[in-house]
């Protein structure tokens, strides 16, 4: 027998536990089809169009793994607004043998609340060190969008964990998002694995990552060069005119 040494090895919909297929969060084609998904040891991407539930499905994975909902490490508690569906529920997830030594769960839309959280935990008296020590000392709050996400990849994050992260790069210019990869890469050679959901070309062209494409038929592993996002961007930048022109003349059309 091969015992994993994934800290995520596998991922499965109880599928018979199921209230209804014809209700959220179960309605969702990629929920709707799921049986199970196997992440890759090292970095996984979920992708598709918005409303593919791919987000849905990376926060069920979350919550499972006993993150909090909005985001943060296991040990943030804190809710602003409880709007979590309840398929995690209904998900059974195969670990590995080893525990991660880390571990986060990083929202693009509610990572300011996951900044004040820090700032009020340091504001409460306390013996240990300020929280935001582990941010690089500096308020998330006082930084710009994409400095303070990258302020948590290279300072937060220590190696040896589990991170889950939902559209990291919201917030991140194409330099900054190949600085993403570089420390991704550095974290994934010290023993760590990653749950990215994303819409980033630049992203998903991590090496040996595995991503799995969010359709109206349900989920499937694709290549890279096969998803939409690279053949776009790829057509794009080949000939901007050409496609622009397209686009608008068949907008032009329309009226």
């Amino acid at each position: 027998m091969v015992i994993s040494t994934r800290f995520i090895s596998r991922i499965t919909l109880l599928r018979d536990k199921a209230p209804s297929f014809d209700a959220y969060p179960f309605s969702l084609p990629a929920v709707r089809g799921l049986d199970t998904l196997e992440p890759h040891p090292k970095v996984t991407f979920l992708v598709g169009e918005n409303g593919s539930g791919k987000s849905t499905l990376l926060e069920a994975i979350a919550v499972a793994m006993g993150f909090n909902p909005e985001g943060g490490s296991k040990n943030f508690r804190f809710g602003t607004r409880v709007s979590h569906s309840p398929l995690h529920e209904y998900l059974r997830i195969a670990k590995g043998v080893k525990r991660p030594r880390d571990g986060f769960f990083l929202r693009a839309e509610s990572f300011f609340n996951v900044a004040t959280q820090i700032e009020e935990l340091d504001a409460e008296p306390g013996l240990g060190a300020p929280v935001i020590s582990s941010y690089g000392g500096r308020s998330l709050h006082e930084q710009s969008h994409g400095e303070s996400f990258l302020t948590l990849l290279m300072e937060r994050f220590g190696g040896q964990g589990l991170y889950l992260l939902d559209e990291p790069e919201a917030a991140l210019s194409p330099q900054r998002q190949l600085a993403a990869l570089a420390r991704i890469h550095d974290l994934t050679a010290d023993a760590s694995q990653f749950i990215i959901a994303t819409h980033s070309p630049i992203l998903m062209a991590y090496p040996e990552a595995w991503i799995y494409q969010f359709t109206a038929d349900g989920i499937e592993r694709i290549a890279y060069e096969d998803t939409e996002h690279f053949k776009v961007t790829r057509a794009f930048l080949a000939n901007p005119e050409r496609l622009l022109r397209t686009l608008f003349d068949n907008t032009d059309g329309e009226d």
